[in-house]
C-alpha cells in the first residue's frame, strides 16, 4: 500500500489521520452508478435457513446469483449439495408457472403457491402435482398457506377466503368486501406506516393450529380521496387513493377470527367506530389466546391485549404512556410454550428485552443502559439464552450478543468493527456473522458458539478492487454545543492535497429514530464522486436514534429544528477544516432526506450553499396522518409547528442553487408537495432547476433510474465546478 500523506489533525480525529492508495485507477460512472464493468463487488450467498446445527441451506453469492438452486451446506466442511433446483422442477409445469419466484412456500419448502393470469397454482415438489385452486376474472391477493399446508387464505375483491388444499372447495369467509370496506386487505395508510410496505398489504394471520385467522376490517368511506393523474395517450387516466392527510380522517379498524370449518366471524371487543388504530396481532403457540395491540389517535398511549377467540373478550396485559409517541411492538417472542412472552420497549428512553407472562405480570427485565437492543436473533430455551442485536459501545456499529433469561451473562460474541448481521443455529452452536465496515467490504464467515471464527464463507471484495485509487472513509464525531457528540462519516478524495479547497456533499435522509451514518463500507458512488474531487459527508442530528428515544423525543411537535440545529453545527465544524470550501456546501436527499435538504436550504441558507431534493414532502399537512401526526400531532393541535416546520414557511430565503426533483405519480410523498412549493417560488421570482419523471412513484425506477443518477451527478460536477478545482 502506498502511503500518500501522514498527519496529525487534532481538529478532525484527535489521532493520526492517514490518507493512502491500493491502485491507481479511476471509477468510471458506469461502474458507481449504473453496476457497469469490471464489477469490484460481487454479492454475498443468501441464507434461507438453518436445519439443524450441522446443515444450513443457502443461495450462492456471485454475479451470477439468483434463485434458480438453493444449496444444502456443511457447516464445518463447507461442503455444497443441491437441495431444491428450483429451475429444474420448472421445466415440469405448464409455461407460465415458475418455482424460482412463488408467491409463497411452506416452511418445509416443499410445497409453492404460485400465479399465472391471475389465478392461484399449489404445487407439491414432493408429489409432484399441480393444482389450480382458483378460476376467476379478479386476482387472488397475498395468498397464505396455513401451517399444517391444508389451507390457503386470500383476498379478492377485498373479501377473505381460503381454499381447502385436498378438496379444492373455496369459502367466503366476508361478504361486505366493497371499494371502501376492505376485509384482511390492509387501508393504504396502515400498509405503508404500520404494517409497512414488505407486508404488501396483507391483513390477516394465520392461527398455529391453522383452525383461524385473525384479520383487520378497514372502512375507508370517510378516508378523503387523493387523485393521481396518469399522463398516457390522449385522454390520460386517474388513479383514485383513499389517503388521509394530517387531521384528516382515517379508516375505521375493526380485529376480526374466522374460524374457518364453520366460516363463524367473532369480533373482538373493541369500539368500531372509534378513532383509534389497531395492529400486530400474536397467536400464541397452542392458539388459544390472541394478542393485538390499540393505540389512541394520538399515538402516545398502547396497550396490549389478550383476546378468547371465540369471544372476543379481550383483557389488558401491558400498557405503555410516553410524553412523546409510542410504537407498535413488532418482534413478540413467545417461550415457555406460550405461557410467557420477550418484550422489546424503550418506555425507559432506550430499547431493552422484558419478560413477561402472558397474564401481564412482569417476571424482570433482562437488559438495561444507555444502548438499543435492535432485534431478537435467537432464542435457546433450553440453555435459557437469548441471542440479540445491539451496539452497547458504539451506536453507529451493530453487534450480535447473548444473554441469560436472568439478565446476566451478557457478552458479545463479534469482535470486528462494524455493522454485523447474524444467524444463529437452532442450538446455538454456530452462526453465520456478515459484516462490513467503513474500511472493508462485506464479509461472511462461520463462527462458533463464543465468536471464534471457524471458516470464511465468502468476500464481497474482488481482487480488482486493488487496482483502483479509492478514497479514505472515516467515522468520527462532531460537537453539537450543547452536549451531543454527532455521528459523522465521510469519504475524502484518495489524492487529498491540504492545499487546496474540496466543496464537501451532505448525504442524509433525517428522520426521527432514522440514522444515515452507521459504521458500513460506502457506496461506490462515493468512492467516484470522491476521486473528482468531492468530499462525501453524513451526519446524524441527535433525534436520528444514536441517543435512545429520549433524545428523539425532542423533535416532537417541531420537526426540521433539531435537525437543521445540528446540520448547522456540522456545517460550523467543517468550515474550520482548511482543505474544506465553505462555499461549495451540498446537500442532497430523497423523501424525509428531501425535506431535509429543502429546509437546509431555506431556513439554513446561510449555511447550505447547494442542493438537490427529490420527491420531497414541502409541507406537513400535506403528508399522511399516521406518520406527521406521530411526531407532530394534528395541525389543530400544533398549528404554530406545523408552520414553523414547513418548507413553504422559509421559502423566500432560498438563495443557493437547488435542483428538484418528483414522481408525478408518486403515491407516498404526492407531487401536490413540490408542485405547492413551485408555485411559491415562482410568485417569489426564485431561481430552480425542476425534474418531472412521467408516472414516477415513490423512488424512480428502472429504467428512468439512470437518467436520475446522470442528471444528479451532472448538477454536482456543474455547480462544484470540478473541472476548474
Amino acid at each position: 500500500m502506498k502511503l500518500k500523506r501522514k498527519i496529525i489533525c487534532a481538529w478532525v480525529l484527535c489521532s493520526a489521520f492517514t490518507v493512502s492508495v491500493a491502485g491507481e485507477k479511476p471509477l468510471t460512472f458506469q461502474q458507481s452508478f449504473l453496476r457497469g464493468e469490471p464489477r469490484l463487488m460481487t454479492q454475498l450467498p443468501r441464507i434461507e435457513k438453518w436445519l439443524d446445527d450441522q446443515t444450513y441451506l443457502a443461495y450462492p453469492g456471485g454475479e451470477g446469483r439468483g434463485n434458480a438452486v438453493l444449496y444444502k451446506v456443511d457447516v464445518r466442511s463447507g461442503a455444497e449439495t443441491p437441495f431444491m433446483d428450483w429451475k429444474a422442477l420448472s421445466a415440469s409445469l405448464p409455461k407460465g408457472l415458475s418455482l424460482e419466484r412463488p408467491l409463497a412456500r411452506s416452511a418445509d419448502l416443499n410445497r409453492a403457491l404460485l400465479e399465472k393470469d391471475d389465478d392461484l397454482y399449489y404445487y407439491d415438489i414432493s408429489l409432484q402435482q399441480l393444482k389450480q385452486l382458483t378460476r376467476t376474472p379478479a386476482k387472488e391477493n397475498t395468498p397464505r398457506l396455513s401451517p399444517d399446508q391444508q389451507w390457503v387464505a386470500y383476498t379478492r375483491d377485498n373479501n377473505l377466503f381460503v381454499t381447502g388444499v385436498t378438496s379444492g372447495v373455496e369459502k367466503q369467509l366476508t361478504l361486505d368486501g366493497s371499494a371502501t370496506i376492505l376485509n384482511g386487505w390492509a387501508s393504504w395508510v396502515y400498509y405503508e406506516e404500520i404494517l409497512g410496505r414488505r407486508s404488501q398489504y396483507c391483513a390477516f394471520w394465520w392461527s398455529p393450529n391453522s383452525e383461524m385467522i385473525a384479520f383487520l376490517r378497514f372502512d375507508d368511506a370517510t378516508v378523503p380521496v387523493f387523485t393521481l393523474v396518469k399522463a398516457d395517450g390522449i385522454h390520460g387516466e386517474l388513479e383514485v387513493q383513499r389517503y388521509p392527510k394530517a387531521g384528516d380522517a382515517n379508516p375505521k379498524v375493526r380485529l376480526g377470527i374466522a374460524h374457518v370449518r364453520t366460516g363463524r366471524i367473532v369480533w373482538v371487543d373493541t369500539d368500531a367506530e372509534a378513532d383509534h388504530y389497531l395492529a400486530w396481532p400474536f397467536w400464541t403457540p397452542d392458539s388459544r389466546q390472541l394478542l393485538f395491540q390499540w393505540m389512541n389517535r394520538g399515538q402516545d398511549h398502547l396497550v396490549l391485549y389478550s383476546a378468547v377467540p371465540e369471544t372476543g373478550v379481550k383483557k389488558l396485559i401491558y400498557e405503555e404512556r410516553q410524553p412523546s409517541w409510542v410504537e407498535f411492538f413488532e418482534d413478540i417472542t413467545f417461550v415457555d410454550g406460550g405461557k410467557s412472552f420477550l418484550l422489546r420497549s424503550n418506555v425507559d428512553g432506550w430499547s431493552h428485552l422484558y419478560h413477561y407472562r402472558v397474564d401481564g405480570t412482569l417476571i424482570r427485565r433482562i437488559t438495561r443502559g444507555n444502548w438499543d437492543v435492535r432485534g431478537i436473533e435467537h432464542v435457546d430455551e433450553k440453555k435459557q439464552v437469548i441471542y440479540f442485536s445491539a451496539a452497547d459501545m458504539n451506536p453507529v456499529e451493530k453487534h450480535l450478543y447473548r444473554i441469560d433469561f436472568s439478565g446476566k451473562n451478557m457478552r458479545r460474541l463479534t469482535a470486528e468493527t462494524g455493522a454485523h448481521t447474524c444467524s444463529v443455529s437452532p442450538h446455538g452452536r454456530f452462526f453465520i456473522d456478515t459484516y462490513n465496515s467503513a474500511a472493508q467490504p462485506g464479509r461472511m464467515v462461520l463462527k462458533e458458539q463464543k465468536g471464534a471464527v471457524l471458516r470464511t464463507i465468502a468476500d464481497q471484495k474482488l481482487p480488482a478492487m486493488d487496482e483502483y485509487n479509492l478514497g479514505v472513509t472515516e467515522m468520527f464525531t462532531i460537537p453539537s454545543g450543547d452536549g451531543y457528540d454527532l455521528p459523522a462519516k465521510w469519504t475524502l478524495p484518495p489524492d487529498l492535497d491540504f492545499d487546496k479547497k474540496y466543496p464537501v456533499l451532505f448525504q442524509i435522509y433525517g428522520g426521527p429514530g432514522a440514522p444515515s451514518v452507521s459504521h458500513t463500507y460506502p457506496r461506490l458512488s462515493a468512492h467516484f464522486m470522491a476521486q473528482q474531487g468531492i468530499i462525501v459527508f453524513s451526519v446524524d442530528h441527535r433525534g436520528a436514534g444514536h441517543f435512545g428515544k429520549k433524545a428523539a423525543g425532542l423533535m416532537h411537535r417541531q420537526l426540521g429544528k433539531y435537525e437543521m440545529q445540528d446540520y448547522i453545527a456540522a456545517v460550523k465544524w467543517l468550515r474550520s477544516i482548511p482543505f474544506v470550501d465553505s462555499t461549495r456546501i451540498g446537500i442532497t436527499g430523497g423523501s424525509y432526506g428531501g425535506y431535509a435538504t429543502l429546509m437546509a436550504m431555506t431556513a439554513a441558507a446561510d449555511y447550505f450553499t447547494h442542493g438537490l431534493a427529490e420527491f420531497s414532502v414541502t409541507d406537513w399537512r400535506l403528508y399522511d396522518s399516521v406518520y406527521t401526526e406521530r411526531f407532530m400531532d394534528t395541525p389543530a393541535e400544533n398549528p404554530d409547528g406545523y408552520t414553523a416546520a414547513s418548507v413553504l414557511t422559509h421559502a423566500d430565503k432560498l438563495k443557493g442553487p437547488l435542483y428538484i426533483s418528483h414522481g408525478t405519480m408518486d403515491d407516498n410523498v404526492h407531487m401536490q408537495n413540490t408542485l405547492q412549493l413551485v408555485d411559491k417560488w415562482q410568485d417569489l421570482d426564485k431561481e430552480f432547476t425542476l425534474m418531472l419523471y412521467p408516472n414516477g412513484r415513490h423512488g424512480i425506477r428502472p429504467p428512468k433510474d439512470k437518467h436520475v443518477a446522470r442528471d444528479g451527478w451532472e448538477f454536482w460536477r456543474e455547480v462544484f465546478n470540478l473541472n476548474g478545482n
